[in-house]
């Protein structure tokens, strides 16, 4: 039996259903799972002969969960510098149809290891670009998620509707229909782990209403459904998508996902900003979650999603960094910030609180990848996915009244301890699972290439 004891933590904020943060806190792990959580003083006697990991000086979390991402993305950065959605899709497309798995695999070790320097322990990427024999890029990106120990939740994604047919893709890199959901199904009955603690499950996600025919839509959520694995899209970006649905469809993009049958507690949609009151209204009653991406829809000039009323209707809403081409990093504590601040945006300074956003960030992501049963908040019995995170540097002295809250409002700091099923993962700031600097080299020799076929 292995057992590590997180011992005197400034506050433990556990994500209970009564929000409960015990100040001087601890909190002992065995065998991958939390045992015990309370009071230093209270320790209990299976405490004793543990590893011990002080916490002084930190806030700890549950481990922080991103819905939505593109790893592939991370070694095209800061391109399409001004362009909106369609603009910068059309411009990044043909060097995406270029990719390989050494790009998929460089690039998903580099966005990875953000993801776990942030505090994050649980991830999604949403991979929809397979061009013609490239063999290996779904595989690629869960090695990388093994080597560094994160909790991966990969989507197949897929698309058919080409250029030549009304689509934005261009024609090379789509599949045709039957390929798409014959691969999404091989993908899933080959990697899929339903167990309980698992640390690698797939998820179908036909890429959007404009990149997928309606039939590829609606045979991807029969395939969920029929092999009891999530389903995901994004959805209600931009006014262009709109406009496109209008246009092609004859229907606003949630009222097309609503008659392709693709709502649902087993759904989550990215974005997700433009709602009208109705489909608001239909998200909730449907139990269908949101991936908030507020860096993203920023950056692109596709507008402020409507956290607040989410929210208020008790529709799930996740955090997610969306792709780094979009975001241009994958730090997760930096896009809570951003959530909570963008919440603001419209005038009212309590949109979002401190507090809402990193519950959003943990137990609303844990939801959103359907996982709320063992993972998102720090109780004995779930699993041992833990953040530390250190309050006591320069950029959080003056903030000793509230460190909780600090860790929303103040500068953004990289996680000092992360631990993923019992297993450390991140140590004093560094990656402790794989190695941080040839992770960087091997990004930046990859991204050289890419930028040299560009050409």
């Amino acid at each position: 039996m292995s057992r590590l004891l997180i011992d005197g933590c400034e506050v433990v904020v556990t994500m209970d259903d009564a929000g409960t943060e015990i100040a001087g806190g601890s909190i002992l792990l065995e065998d991958g799972a939390i045992a015990w959580v309370g009071s230093s003083g209270a320790r209990p006697l299976a405490a004793e002969g543990a590893d011990v990991i002080d916490g002084r000086g930190t806030v700890a979390l549950p481990g922080l969960v991103n819905t939505h991402h593109h790893l592939y993305q991370t070694l095209t950065r800061a391109r399409a510098r001004e362009q909106g959605l369609f603009g910068w899709l059309t411009e990044l497309y043909p060097v995406w149809a270029g990719i390989d798995a050494e790009w998929e695999r460089a690039a998903a070790a580099v966005g990875l290891a953000e993801l776990a320097l942030s505090g994050c322990t649980m991830t999604t990427d949403h991979h929809y670009v397979f061009p013609a024999g490239r063999p290996g890029l779904l595989e690629a990106e869960i090695d990388a998620a093994r080597e560094i120990g994160l909790r991966f939740h990969p989507c197949r994604g897929s698309m058919d509707l080409g250029a030549s047919d009304g689509g934005l893709p261009p024609d090379r890199i789509v599949q045709d229909t039957d390929a798409a959901l014959a691969d999404t199904e091989e993908a899933i009955r080959h990697h899929h782990d339903a167990t309980p603690g698992s640390m690698l499950r797939i998820a179908v996600a036909p890429c959007s209403p404009f990149s997928a025919t309606e039939r590829l839509m609606k045979e991807s959520g029969a395939l969920a459904r029929r092999l009891d694995v999530r389903l995901h899209t994004h959805i209600a970006e931009t006014r262009d998508e709109e406009a496109f649905c209008a246009e092609r469809f004859g229907r606003r993009p949630i009222e097309l996902l609503d008659d392709l049958g693709f709502l649902g507690s087993d759904v989550w949609l990215a974005h997700a900003v433009h709602l009208f009151d109705d489909d608001l209204a239909r998200l909730a009653a449907t139990g269908t979650g949101v991936a908030h991406c507020p860096t993203s829809n920023l950056r692109l000039g596709s507008g402020i999603a409507r956290t607040r009323a989410l929210l208020d209707a008790r529709v799930p809403v996740g955090l997610g960094v969306d792709g780094s081409a979009s975001n241009d990093s994958g730090d997760l504590l930096a896009e809570l910030r951003q959530a909570m601040l963008v919440a603001r945006a419209a005038g009212d300074p309590a949109a979002l609180t401190a507090r809402e956003a990193l519950r959003i960030a943990t137990r609303g992501g844990a939801e959103c990848l359907g996982r709320p049963g063992d993972l998102g908040s720090l109780e004995p019995g779930k699993r041992a996915d833990v953040a530390l995170f250190g309050v006591d540097g320069l950029s959080f002295a003056g903030a000793g009244e509230d460190p909780v809250a600090a860790l929303a409002l103040c500068r953004p700091q990289s996680a000092r301890l992360v631990i993923v099923e019992g297993r450390v993962v991140v140590r004093d700031g560094r990656l402790a699972t794989a190695n941080q600097d040839a992770i960087a080299e091997e990004g930046h020799r990859v991204a050289r290439r890419i930028a040299g076929a560009d050409r």
